[in-house]
């Protein structure tokens, strides 16, 4: 049984620390999807060093995290939310071009993307990461690791959205991982083809389910 950790919508100066405390004492990696606004700081570029220097994966989930792509009227939404956050990740991460779509409480759907969205993936080279498992840590910072738990049954590779941010995942954090691994549970860093529909630029699955017509 495999899964790979993920935490959306950091990095937090408070709770990204200890989240990679914990995750360096239990020797598991595991991907960061951060906002641009957030790493256009000196305290969150720190923190995005030390997540690639402590062997993390780090990618792109927008800038503002406000309106899902697909449902955004903006004419220039892909330059103000993907394009604006590489801009602040580049430097740390070169060639690195990984997006994780804002979903809006976690759902798939075609409010995921644009067209507009797609065609720069494509042109520029991304993976797009989606998910497969959402225990809603931040309603339930003390009951998630029972929902997480549960739901990687479901999944010969469970694919898990947390979040890095205050009255999220943390808490629970150390306890899942112990017990995860006690159930056999494997954390590594690939994600498997179902969560990736473009991978470096191509498309590999069908888009329709993620893209708004």
């Amino acid at each position: 049984m495999n899964v790979t950790l993920s935490f959306d919508n950091g990095p937090d100066p408070e709770v990204t620390p200890r989240v990679l405390d914990v995750l360096g004492r239990r020797d598991a990696r595991a991907h960061f999807f951060v906002l641009g606004k957030r790493v256009a700081t000196s305290v969150g570029r720190a923190l995005v060093e030390r997540e690639l220097a402590e062997g993390h994966l780090v990618g792109n989930h927008s800038y503002s995290h406000t309106v899902p792509l697909g449902d955004d009227p903006r004419v220039d939404a892909v330059e103000q939310e993907i394009v604006a956050t590489q801009v602040v990740l580049e430097p740390l991460a070169p060639g690195v071009r990984r997006f994780r779509p804002f979903g809006g409480g976690g759902t798939i759907g075609p409010h995921l993307l644009s067209r507009r969205a797609v065609a720069y993936l494509q042109a520029e080279g991304y993976t797009c990461v989606l998910w497969n498992a959402v225990p809603r840590d931040w309603e339930a910072p003390g009951g998630w690791s029972a929902t997480a738990l549960a739901g990687m049954a479901a999944h010969d590779h469970t694919v898990l959205v947390l979040h890095d941010i205050p009255n999220a995942c943390l808490a629970g954090l150390d306890g899942f991982l112990a017990a995860a691994r006690d159930r056999g549970a494997s954390f590594v860093l690939d994600v498997p083809a179902a969560c990736t529909p473009i991978v470096d630029g191509h498309v590999v699955a069908e888009l329709a389910p993620i893209v708004r017509a």
